[in-house]
């Protein structure tokens, strides 16, 4: 087969991809084929006629889509660099803008609570100091010494004016004075044994001679149940007194 019908179907068995547009490699890739097409026995001497004078026929076109495809392939990867890089950058942004929020937040927090503690302790402050005022008052007013009386019977006309003042009871010094005079002649635990009142078994007792009955039923809150107590008798006989006559002043006999 002639060496030239050899050349142009290694031409054609070439893709276009694979056509090199360069004469000197091409050149080269001829002289190659040339080479190995001498025996092995044969002369290693060659001459102008043993080699192919014959051209390579190969493409004027360029390697245009190898070329693209890097260059699209060295974009590609520029631009996912890119985008890595932006949301590199994002994620930093928004890790950063939440360690401030919650700096922030800790900042108002801490804020609020120490505005809180001052407010208790302003709370406190007040409320010793309204306690120290409120004490320093109850030091300052003297407590009212309780009142006594004589164990006598002028202490305990006295004593029996004051009760009956409080319950609004009238009467005077002067009214229970003598009234007490004629009925006991002052003895709180005189008795009568022989008048009307004895004769029926409820004899007159005490200071003011009352019978029991009326005792039980005029007695004065506070006073002793005991019908000779010589304030409790007073004050049950100006009470009866006051019902029946208007007051004690008023009576000037039996009653």
């Amino acid at each position: 087969m002639p060496k030239n019908t050899n050349a142009r179907r290694l031409s054609r068995s070439l893709t276009r991809h694979h056509k090199i547009g360069i004469a000197g490699v091409a050149t080269l890739g001829a002289a190659a084929i040339a080479f190995s097409a001498v025996p092995s026995n044969a002369d290693t001497t060659t001459n102008e006629a043993s080699v192919s004078t014959a051209a390579v026929v190969y493409g004027n076109e360029q390697i245009k889509d190898v070329k693209a495809s890097v260059t699209d392939q060295l974009a590609g990867a520029s631009v996912k660099a890119e985008q890595i890089a932006a949301k590199k950058k994002a994620a930093a942004a928004k890790k950063a803008a939440a360690a401030k929020k919650a700096a922030a937040e800790a900042a108002a927090k801490k804020k609020a609570a120490a505005a809180a503690a001052a407010k208790r302790k302003a709370a406190a402050a007040r409320k010793a100091k309204e306690a120290a005022s409120r004490a320093a008052k109850r030091a300052a007013i003297k407590p009212v010494a309780a009142k006594t009386y004589a164990n006598n019977l002028d202490g305990w006309i006295r004593q029996s004016l004051d009760i009956m003042k409080s319950k609004g009871i009238p009467g005077s010094y002067n009214g229970l004075y003598k009234n007490i005079m004629r009925e006991s002649s002052g003895n709180p635990n005189a008795i009568n044994d022989w008048d009307i009142n004895a004769i029926n078994g409820i004899p007159s007792k005490g200071l003011l001679q009352v019978i029991p009955p009326t005792f039980s039923a005029y007695h004065v809150a506070g006073t002793s149940w005991n019908i000779y107590d010589p304030v409790a008798n007073i004050t049950a006989a100006a009470n009866y007194a006051a019902d029946r006559y208007g007051s004690i002043d008023n009576v000037n006999s039996a009653y």
